[in-house]
């Protein structure tokens, strides 16, 4: 992640519309995943300082692990449930998980196979990998670039990559639909227009509530159908029978 961006990121986080309208999409997620009466254990994978885990402890014993040391905070509050350290192979936590988070982290990795396939390995019988991407390579934007993103994901190539990571995409969805126009009008403006890399702002307060509010219902409405485009894809990821694993993964 960009410095910049990382000093900042907490309170954008907390405040900006698109995080708390995502944090919302996920939650609605997680009471399906995870209904009342059980508690399972859960890896929030690139959990970064633990922003989500107030509301991940709501529905399960959560711990993380983080990539970047730069993100983890020696004396957080949730310190010593994060380990600092890549996520494959050689992350052995001793246990196995009912839900495994992987919350737009895939699209930071040039190669993303060996952080799915960890994940899927690491699922108790039943478990699932909830995961979160931004949607199609077509609505590329400086933004991408100061994420530090490798790619951007269509339900196809999610599902490619989950099927070489030995999973099957069990339930998925396009959401924040109507940021799909926008994205691509910034496209086509910065095509035609240099435009360098800047950190995003929260909005007026006014504006911010606006777009959040406006989010939400979609997400209520449209939410449900199986619209063909968004910005952001969600999918629930279940562990598939063994078969030949492929050989590389092909991002578009």
């Amino acid at each position: 992640m960009d410095p910049e961006y990382a000093l900042r990121y907490r309170d954008l986080y907390e405040r900006h519309w698109w995080w708390r309208a995502r944090s919302d999409r996920i939650v609605e997620a997680l009471k399906a995943l995870c209904p009342a009466g059980t508690r399972p254990a859960i890896l929030d994978v690139g959990c970064g300082d633990g922003l989500f885990f107030e509301t991940l402890a709501r529905f399960g014993d959560v711990e993380g692990v983080e990539m970047d040391v730069a993100n983890v905070a020696p004396a957080g509050r949730w310190a010593s449930r994060i380990r600092v350290q890549p996520f494959d192979a050689s992350f052995r936590p001793g246990r196995r998980y009912g839900l495994v988070l992987l919350l737009d982290v895939l699209e930071h990795f040039a190669e993303p196979l060996p952080c799915l396939r960890r994940a899927v390995e690491l699922l108790e019988e039943g478990g699932a990998v909830l995961v979160t991407v931004p949607a199609f390579r077509a609505q590329w934007t400086t933004h991408d670039e100061i994420n530090r993103h490798f790619t951007r994901y269509t339900l196809a190539t999610l599902t490619e990559l989950a099927r070489a990571a030995g999973a099957r995409v069990e339930e998925a969805r396009y959401f924040f639909h109507w940021t799909s126009p926008v994205k691509l009008a910034v496209r086509l403006k910065e095509a035609i227009v240099a435009t360098p890399p800047a950190s995003p702002r929260i909005p007026p307060p006014w504006l911010n509530e606006a777009l959040y509010r406006f989010s939400r219902l979609e997400q209520k409405t449209l939410g449900r159908l199986p619209l063909p485009f968004g910005s952001s894809l969600i999918a629930v990821l279940r562990s598939a029978p063994a078969a030949a694993p492929a050989q590389a993964f092909s991002r578009t």
